[in-house]
């Protein structure tokens, strides 16, 4: 399974978190190499929590004693290397008679075909869309082409799900897809170029989240670029855009909540500590 923890996060947007959290399962690994990676404790490597699941078989305990807490929703995040397991984990929650609404929160490079075989077993798709340029890609996430594939990966989510993020009557949700864009310092004109090509390609119409979480991890604090926080001001201009552009559902972040948005991967409640 590979699998750094499991827990339940309430820091997510309103929507996925819902009143009692959501029981994210943090995969081990990934399938980019961002050089900025806010949950690089565990993406650099098989991950540096204490707490190991290896098993499915307690993996399927650990979230069944988590549903058992009012949770509604099981989150995978960073799935695209797992997919065999995310599949094996809900077929088996399935056979336990548990149906939680599934989230697949994904950096987005994912082949449509892979987005083909999870119909019918995720409710919500969760993607980012980090970069529309080729080379700020290849720079940071050493991949050239994660636009193209990232679009055509969104594409087919779109054409699985539409435009509409159907909630409950508590404002969870139970089906649809939300994307999600995080704004990186010194490249504020590029997370306004992904929000038009989001607008053009799918639909102002799509749910957006519009983060303002980044901080500098300790591999990056000497980066010339992203070695600083991100400004307000190249928040704000970011903003500006979205409501240009006409979404009509999207959430956006206070300035300060790259204070509040640092995992710490080894403890057992990641995302306890700073208060979220």
């Amino acid at each position: 399974m590979n699998i750094a923890s499991i827990c339940i996060h309430r820091g997510e947007e309103p929507p996925i978190s819902g009143p009692s959290g959501i029981c994210n399962i943090f995969f081990s690994g990934c399938n980019l190499c961002c050089i900025y990676c806010q949950n690089y404790e565990i993406s650099r490597s098989l991950g540096a929590s204490k707490s190991w699941i290896t098993r499915l078989e307690d993996a399927l305990d650990v979230i069944e004693s988590l549903l058992g807490q009012g949770v509604k929703a099981v989150g995978f995040v960073s799935p695209s290397h797992v997919v065999p397991q995310v599949k094996a984990i809900i077929r088996g929650l399935h056979s336990k008679g548990l149906r939680p609404v599934t989230v697949y929160n994904t950096n987005a490079y994912d082949r449509p075909e892979l987005v083909d075989s999870l119909e019918g077993l995720i409710d919500v798709w969760l993607p980012d869309f980090k970069y529309i340029s080729e080379n700020t890609a290849l720079e940071y996430s050493d991949a050239g082409d994660y636009p193209s594939i990232a679009l055509h990966a969104l594409k087919r989510m779109y054409y699985l799900k539409g435009s509409p993020l159907r909630t409950d009557s508590e404002g969870r949700a139970e089906n649809g897809m939300l994307i999600r864009h995080l704004v990186l310092p010194g490249y504020a004109e590029e997370s306004i170029m992904v929000l038009r090509t989001i607008a053009e390609e799918l639909s102002p119409g799509v749910s957006v989240s519009l983060m303002s979480q980044y901080y500098p991890t300790p591999e990056v604090r000497k980066h010339p670029v992203l070695g600083r926080a991100l400004y307000v001001s190249e928040y704000r201009s970011v903003v500006k855009e979205m409501e240009k552009l006409g979404f009509r559902n999207g959430w956006i972040q206070d300035p300060e909540s790259c204070i509040s948005y640092r995992p710490d991967f080894s403890r057992e409640h990641p995302f306890e500590h700073g208060g979220i």
